[in-house]
């Protein structure tokens, strides 16, 4: 009768050790989840504005265009480009621009700044730049009633020029053909902020700005959007064998810098989180040696009778992975809800942050396969190789000595 008393609370006490042992697994693979999430997330956010402001996914260049910018890089077959672009389904919006820099003048002040020439129609397609108008309206390609283009231009140029909606701007830089260029637009509308990228530029309808630059229906760039954003460095690959003669680079050549400093803040990240799951788990270790401890005996009967230790190795092997995949799959079925309202609603932040004109007030996660299957890769992996330390000491014991044991 004792001894059956004594079984009953053995089993009852590995039961609870097995179930303390699935709840820590489920609710580190649950917290694993959600932290990737949030940083994919977080960082798929930073990547659409950064993206989305201007650089777009890939761009197209003639020559080196993109690391020595010069008037006479153009790209002289724009429509053959469009037309490329145009029949490539992984392709959703492109637009075509030029560039120069220029002396602005307006009432008695001068400043210089950066020529855009943007298409009014494909521009949006691409970036944000309706998002950005923070005063006035956005432009067309057509004149006024007195025969003046629009122009509209940032923030810090209107500050430094004094300069608001429906004022004069005076331009003057140099053609391509050797030129002076100069001419007077009327400011439509005030873009970004103080602290944008285009703080000091002046945006300029495509076909007005090719005028002006006397540089006919050529332009300097092209930048497009991928349908998936991840794939857009392969995109690149495909595009340059469709345009053997052009440069086309994804905006991780583009932005070098910015990308490599992004990618070494993920892998801080990664390992921080890694860290944590490792934590969890020295405590499921932990849970695991003990319950080969308690069923010592169990272990010695199976050698006395022929058991292999081999086979010792691959019972608590299955048994602990067998643990992890159900803990998974319970954490997975609880945080898959959460994850699902965390990237399609997201949480409301308190302070809205303004990025170069565009505000952003909500944070979001990331739902994807990488999010959901790397942490389970990762945890049943870890998983298998902390079963093998309680698994080689069950397959040394001795029949003799793990007999005797209490």
């Amino acid at each position: 009768m004792l001894t059956l008393k004594l079984a009953y609370r053995n089993i009852l006490r590995q039961r609870r050790r097995s179930l303390l042992t699935a709840l820590s697994m489920a609710g580190g693979y649950m917290l694993f989840v959600f932290s990737m999430s949030l940083l994919e997330g977080s960082w798929s956010n930073v990547v659409d504005i950064f993206t989305l402001d201007h650089t777009g996914h890939i761009q197209v260049h003639k020559d080196d265009y993109a690391k020595r910018p010069k008037i006479h890089k153009t790209i002289e077959n724009p429509a053959v480009v469009e037309t490329t672009l145009k029949n490539h389904e992984d392709v959703t919006g492109w637009a075509p621009r030029v560039y120069s820099s220029a002396l602005a003048y307006g009432g008695n002040k001068t400043s210089i700044a950066r020529i855009f020439g943007i298409d009014p129609e494909l521009e949006p397609t691409v970036t944000r730049i309706l998002q950005k108008v923070s005063a006035g309206q956005y432009f067309s390609a057509q004149p006024n009633a007195d025969g003046y283009f629009p122009a509209m231009i940032g923030r810090g140029l209107a500050n430094s020029l004094r300069l608001d909606v429906g004022d004069e701007i005076v331009l003057i830089s140099s053609g391509a053909d050797g030129s002076i260029a100069n001419d007077i637009f009327i400011i439509t509308a005030i873009i970004g902020n103080t602290t944008s990228f285009d703080r000091l530029g002046v945006f300029l309808p495509l076909t007005v700005a090719q005028e002006f630059l006397s540089i006919g229906g050529e332009v300097h760039e092209f930048a497009l959007l991928a349908r998936n954003k991840h794939d857009n460095e392969q995109l690149a690959v495909e595009l340059q064998s469709l345009m053997p003669s052009l440069n086309v680079s994804p905006w991780q050549q583009i932005e070098a810098t910015f990308y490599r400093t992004m990618q070494s803040d993920k892998q801080g990240n990664y390992f921080t989180m890694a860290l944590i799951v490792f934590i969890v788990f020295i405590g499921v270790l932990n849970t695991v040696l003990m319950s080969v401890l308690e069923r010592t005996k169990e272990f010695g009967v199976l050698k006395s009778i022929g058991c292999r230790p081999s086979e010792l190795v691959k019972l608590i092997f299955i048994e602990t992975v067998m643990l992890a995949s159900i803990s998974i799959s319970v954490g997975l079925a609880l945080i898959l809800p959460v994850i699902v309202w965390f990237t399609e609603v997201g949480i409301k932040l308190d302070i809205s942050v303004d990025m170069g004109g565009v505000v952003f007030d909500t944070m979001k996660g990331d739902l994807s396969a990488y999010v959901v299957f790397m942490p389970m890769g990762f945890m049943l992996l870890t998983a298998a190789l902390i079963s093998l330390p309680p698994g080689l000491r069950a397959a040394r014991i001795l029949p003799r000595v793990a007999l005797g044991s209490h």
